[in-house]
C-alpha cells in the first residue's frame, strides 16, 4: 500500500503523543516523589522537636530569627483575626530580669527557667478575645516547631501570665507599648543546641481512646 502524506502526518502525531506521554509520565513520577520527600521532612520535624535546656551563649542571628517569627505569624487563630502579639528579648539586662520574674514565681529563685537561652520570646494575647489562650498557644506551639526546623533549640516556658501580673510586670510591658488588656500566655526559650538533643520518652499506651 502506497504511503500516502495524511499517514505520515499521523505517524508523526502518533510519535509525538508518545513522547509527550512518556515525558509526562516521568514529570509526574518526580513531582510525586518530591511530595514524598517534602511529606517525610514535614513528619520528621514534628516527630523529632525536643524541648532543649541547655543553650549555647552564642545569640541567633537576626536573618534566622527573622524567619522564625514570620512563620510563627501563621499560626492558626481564632475568625483569623491575629489577636496575639510577639515579644522578642535578646538584651542581657532584660533576659536576665525575666529570668529572675520567673524564677520568683515558680519559686525556685536559684533555677533559670529559661535554660541560658539567649533569646527570650514571650507571646501575649488580648483578653477580650474569645480564644486568646488558644489562639496565643498556637503561637507558641508554631514557634517551637518552626525553631527546630531552622536548626534552633527551643523550649515552652509557662508562668508568663502570672509575671505579667505582678507591679513589675506590668510597667515592663507598658514600657513595651503592650496595651493593659492583653496578658501573658506563655514563653519560649531560643538558642542553639549545646549538645545533643533529648531523647523521647516513650508514647503512653493509652494517650488516643477511639470513641
Amino acid at each position: 500500500m502506497p504511503v500516502t502524506i495524511t499517514m505520515l502526518i499521523c505517524a508523526v502525531i502518533l510519535v509525538a503523543v508518545i513522547v509527550f506521554l512518556v515525558w509526562f509520565v516521568k514529570r509526574m513520577n518526580k513531582i510525586q516523589r518530591t511530595v514524598s520527600n517534602m511529606d517525610r521532612e514535614a513528619i520528621d520535624a514534628l516527630l523529632t522537636r525536643r524541648s532543649v535546656r541547655k543553650y549555647k551563649p552564642e545569640q541567633v542571628s537576626r536573618e534566622t530569627l527573622d524567619r522564625l517569627l514570620e512563620i510563627a505569624t501563621y499560626a492558626p487563630n481564632g475568625k483569623g483575626l491575629q489577636t496575639p502579639l510577639i515579644a522578642v528579648v535578646q538584651d542581657k539586662e532584660t533576659t536576665d530580669r525575666l529570668r529572675r520574674m520567673n524564677a520568683e514565681i515558680w519559686g525556685k529563685g536559684d533555677i533559670d527557667p529559661y535554660y541560658g537561652a539567649p533569646t527570650i520570646i514571650v507571646v501575649f494575647a488580648p483578653t477580650d478575645g474569645s480564644s486568646y489562650v488558644e489562639d496565643g498557644s498556637s503561637v507558641l506551639t508554631y514557634l517551637t516547631i518552626a525553631a527546630h526546623v531552622l536548626g534552633l533549640g527551643s523550649c515552652w516556658v509557662n508562668r508568663e501570665l502570672q509575671m505579667f501580673e505582678t507591679g513589675e510586670g506590668k510597667a515592663m510591658k507598658k514600657a513595651w507599648g503592650i496595651p493593659e488588656k492583653f496578658v501573658g500566655i506563655g514563653g519560649v526559650a531560643v538558642g542553639y543546641v549545646d549538645g545533643e538533643l533529648p531523647k523521647p520518652a516513650p508514647r503512653k499506651p493509652d494517650y488516643v481512646k477511639w470513641v
